[in-house]
């Protein structure tokens, strides 16, 4: 029932969130003003941030699984029925990515971290100047990012719970985070050979933020379909 492109097609839509990667790229501007001479801490902080937001969201994955399947194991009649309402939440999370791309607005629901939390995680972004400090932003800030990035995550939690014993969604749930950090990771690389700044990734990310939301959009449509006939 559960298939490894599901999995890989809503990491991947989680892996794109613009509010994701305007955090790590807010964490490496921090670093690269704190450490001009020390570039090595840039590589640091990234890697710091990517393995704290793997950690959250792993245990976050562990936390669903383990309530979605306490909750089936009461009421084991409900199981058929969650892939089916999964499905639908990922069409409804999808056309709101959409309805982005057709009429953008900052901080909207389900698709980007709310506008009321952005000038606290600035606030604490802001004060990172060491790697340690990036790993423990990362922990916080995944709080705040649970609101823009939770929904993809939930659907593939939620179908892994139904599908599978709780020892045989681990493989998937580390593959998950592993593809969601994967941009962080491949930024933080660009920012520390000098291939691209911090800043460009900003103005890359602020040009296409309508595209992102379109793709992500379309992808969740499509997969929120597949579940729900079935195909997969």
């Amino acid at each position: 029932m559960v298939t490894l492109i599901e999995i890989i097609s809503l990491a991947f839509v989680n892996a794109i969130n613009p509010c994701a990667l305007a955090a790590l790229v807010m964490v490496l501007i921090s670093i690269l003003i704190a450490n001009e001479d020390k570039r090595y801490k840039v590589l640091l902080g990234g890697f710091s941030f990517a393995l704290a937001v793997f950690i959250g969201y792993f245990l976050y994955g562990i936390i669903i699984v383990k309530l979605f399947q306490s909750f089936t194991s009461f009421a084991a009649v409900v199981t058929p029925y969650i892939r089916n309402a999964l499905a639908v939440l990922a069409i409804l999370v999808g056309l709101l990515n959409i309805k982005d791309y057709i009429s953008y607005n900052p901080g909207g629901i389900a698709t980007e971290m709310p506008l009321r939390f952005r000038p606290r995680v600035k606030q604490i972004i802001k004060k990172i100047s060491s790697p340690g400090g990036a790993f423990l932003a990362g922990i916080f800030v995944t709080l705040f990012l649970l609101p823009c990035t939770m929904a993809p995550y939930l659907i593939a939690s939620g179908n892994l719970a139904a599908s599978l014993g709780f020892m045989k969604t681990i493989p998937y749930l580390l593959l998950y985070n592993l593809i969601f950090i994967s941009p962080m990771i491949i930024i933080t690389i660009i920012v520390y050979f000098g291939v691209s700044s911090a800043e460009k990734v900003s103005e890359w990310r602020d040009r296409n933020i309508k595209r992102i939301h379109l793709a992500a959009g379309l992808i969740l449509v499509a997969l929120g379909i597949l579940i729900l006939t079935k195909i997969i």
